[in-house]
């Protein structure tokens, strides 16, 4: 392996961490303050039941750690695309791109758990120095 490929791997590997620790950080941060009142209230004004604000904050929540460290990355990768689809879709109507109440950021974050899912854990991961760890929880 020569030089280069050997960097050009260690910042792919470095990048990839990056990737999952701010998406992962972002929904930390966002699951947390939903076990708070003011979702629930957020939630009955859009119409959706008040009992799903526990399971969306858990799922928020849960998905940040779980990317952070590196286990059940892709299923963990896949919640949050399933969530930012609702966000972009039914929370925002998908009404317009920019501006006020605009979905930009949702796109981008849709677009990170994507490559989240095809690129998976990488090295840098709890999953690849756990080497018994069963190809699933990847």
């Amino acid at each position: 392996m020569t030089e280069s490929s050997i960097h050009n791997t260690k910042l792919n590997e470095i990048t990839n961490w990056g990737v999952r620790a701010a998406i992962g950080v972002i929904f930390i941060v966002q699951g947390s303050g939903k076990f708070g009142p003011g979702f629930a209230g957020m939630l009955g004004n859009m119409g959706i039941s008040v009992e799903m604000q526990i399971p969306i904050a858990l799922a928020e929540l849960v998905s940040g750690i779980l990317l952070i460290i590196g286990v059940l990355t892709r299923l963990s990768a896949s919640m949050i695309a399933i969530i930012m689809l609702g966000a972009i879709f039914v929370v925002k109507e998908a009404s317009n791109l920019t501006g006020n109440g605009g979905y930009a950021i949702d796109l981008i974050l849709l677009a990170s758990a994507l490559l989240i899912i095809t690129m998976g854990p990488g090295r840098i991961s709890l999953a690849h120095v756990i080497k018994k760890l069963p190809r699933c929880l990847h």
